[in-house]
């Protein structure tokens, strides 16, 4: 039998819907390595599942939590009161205000309850995994050098872009 693996993050979803762009967050932790589950939990409709979660993440092994919701957007404010582990809020794209409700209730929290707040929908889900994996390898040399070969990588196809576009770009003198 094999043991089960720990996860270092908990991606929470306030509901199903959020699934699809939460995968980006979920397939950024697979991409580098880092143990993680996926649950859904509403501040609003399962208010004492969301306490439960947050007050056993931290003795379950989790050491950061990734919150995606819309419209008030709740969760990752929820969450952060009751755990010390940091809390990465990810605003959902939404048909009434385009994700801006969910973004304004995140980045709108008060003094001495933070939430690290990334952007509205799927750049931000990615963001959260990457800040995310940011904040694990200040304690894991493997996975610093993972992230940095990684953005290296970034670094490389915006210069390879750079370079094919001047292969076929002459300059022009301006009007």
């Amino acid at each position: 039998m094999q043991a089960e693996t720990v996860p270092q993050v908990s991606i929470v979803m306030g509901s199903k819907s959020d699934l699809e762009t939460l995968q980006e967050a979920s397939d950024v932790l697979d991409r580098f390595g880092v143990a993680h589950e996926m649950r859904v939990i509403s501040a609003h409709r399962t208010p004492e599942a969301a306490r439960t979660f947050a007050l056993s993440a931290e003795g379950r092994g989790v050491r950061i939590i990734i919150a995606g919701a819309g419209k008030a957007a709740h969760l990752a404010g929820v969450l952060a009161s009751m755990t010390p582990l940091p809390v990465i809020g990810v605003p959902m794209t939404t048909s009434d205000l385009g994700g801006l409700d969910s973004l304004l209730s995140m980045v709108q929290m008060p003094g001495g309850i933070p939430v690290a707040t990334v952007a509205i929908g799927k750049t931000g889900a990615k963001n959260a995994a990457l800040l995310a994996v940011a904040m694990l390898a200040l304690a894991d040399t493997a996975l610093r050098s993972r992230l940095v070969d990684y953005r290296k990588g970034l670094s490389d196809e915006v210069e390879q872009a750079d370079r094919a576009l001047q292969a076929v770009r002459r300059p022009h003198a301006g009007v």
